[in-house]
Parts: structure tokens; C-alpha cells; sequence
């Protein structure tokens, strides 16, 4: 029989469920996808971002499922994943660089200029997501514990406010120099707009977050409202 304190903690899906793993490989290919477009600074007049602004905001879109949907140490286990296979493609690329090139391929010099960045980006990136997404899972769980199925708004935005802020700061301080950006001004601009930009994203996209989280827990048979 279970206590009441087991009663009142919020239920959760188990991750071997048939839309867990699919959840976990869109997630990790965004992660990656990210990582190789920040590769690149971008500059709209004073705004300075890099292209990893076009989808890593989705990871945490798909981080707020996993940590509604399935609990803490299953979104904590999709972050290893992504970590795991950020870290393979940081290899993949450095190997490649050493492999002999064929005599017709004349972009060496570019493409280890753009692995160069991909490296330290993908420390920076790993660091700050490992971070950002930690954070963004426990507070979800944490917020969930107290509100149950109720104001799920609050706990999409509250996790992504604290998620990215920890995300953002992480990554801006060891990547800002990989992207050419030197002066603490630019930095500023960088780490601050990045943050709000990200959460703003998060917030125009609840309601595909809401109906995504919906449609999981409807179909999802091992999921059990918290009361």
C-alpha cells in the first residue's frame, strides 16, 4: 500500500513507451543541429546572436515533455543522450580533419576553420546545456510537485526562465571568442539578448507545447494524472 507521501507526488509515464525514444532522437537531433549552426555569428544591426538560434529553442520545448510527461531522471536520461552523441560528433569531425584528403577536395583550410569553432562551441554547448537543461528538468518536476495538473503555464515558463538564464550564461562565456566577439559590450548584448530571445520563444510556443504535452498524455496508457 503506498504512503501518502508516494500518493501525493506527481505520476509519471514510464520511458519505455512507444513515444518516449522518438521524443529523445528529435531532441538530440536539435541539440545537434544547433551546435553546428552557432558555428556561425549572425548580426541583425546591433543585435549579435549566431544561427543556433533558428531551432535550439525546440530542445527546450521537447525538454518541458520529457520532464512533464516522464519525470526528472528520464529527461536527465535524453541529456546524457544528447550530451553522448554531441561529444561522437565533436570526434567524427576531428577525425575527419586528419583523414587524407582526395585530390579534388580543396576546402580543407574551411572546413577545419569551421570544426576549430564546432569544438569549442561543442564544449561551450555541452557545458550549457548540460546546465540549462538540468535546470529547466528539476524545475519542472519541482513546480509539478506542488501544482499537480494544474498551471502547467507556470511551470513551462518558470523552468524556462531559470533553464535558459543558466543555459544562456554558461554558453556565452566560452563561446562568445569562437564567434569572433572580444569586447565585453558585444558580450553583454550576446548573452542577454540570446536569454531573452530563447525564452520569448518558449513563450510564443506553449501553445504547441500544451497540445504536444496533451496529445502525449492522452495516448500515453502508462501515465497517471497527479491528483
Amino acid at each position: 500500500m503506498n504512503s501518502p507521501a508516494d500518493q501525493q507526488r506527481p505520476a509519471y509515464a514510464k520511458a519505455g513507451s512507444a513515444y518516449y525514444p522518438v521524443l529523445v532522437a528529435v531532441f538530440t537531433a536539435l541539440v545537434i543541429i544547433s551546435n553546428v549552426t552557432a558555428t556561425k555569428g549572425v548580426a541583425f544591426g546591433p543585435i549579435i546572436t549566431d544561427g543556433g538560434f533558428i531551432v535550439f529553442p525546440l530542445t527546450y520545448v521537447i525538454g518541458d515533455v520529457l520532464s512533464e510527461v516522464y519525470g526528472f531522471k528520464a529527461a536527465r536520461r535524453a541529456i546524457l543522450v544528447g550530451f553522448a552523441m554531441n561529444a561522437l560528433a565533436a570526434l567524427a569531425f576531428w577525425v575527419t580533419i586528419y583523414l587524407p584528403a582526395a585530390d579534388f577536395y580543396v576546402n580543407q583550410p574551411h572546413f577545419e576553420n569551421v570544426v576549430h569553432a564546432y569544438t569549442q562551441l561543442i564544449v561551450a554547448g555541452l557545458a550549457g546545456f548540460l546546465v540549462g537543461q538540468t535546470i529547466n528538468a528539476w524545475l519542472v518536476v519541482k513546480i509539478k510537485e506542488r501544482t499537480k495538473e494544474k498551471h502547467l503555464w507556470a511551470r513551462l515558463i518558470g523552468s524556462t526562465f531559470g533553464g535558459q538564464l543558466g543555459d544562456t550564461l554558461v554558453f556565452c562565456a566560452i563561446a562568445a571568442n569562437a564567434i569572433g566577439i572580444t569586447s565585453f559590450r558585444d558580450f553583454v548584448v550576446y548573452a542577454a539578448l540570446g536569454w531573452l530571445y530563447k525564452t520569448a520563444i518558449e513563450v510564443v510556443m506553449l501553445p504547441v507545447t500544451y497540445r504536444v504535452i496533451a496529445v502525449i498524455k492522452r495516448r500515453e496508457p502508462t501515465y497517471q494524472p497527479a491528483l
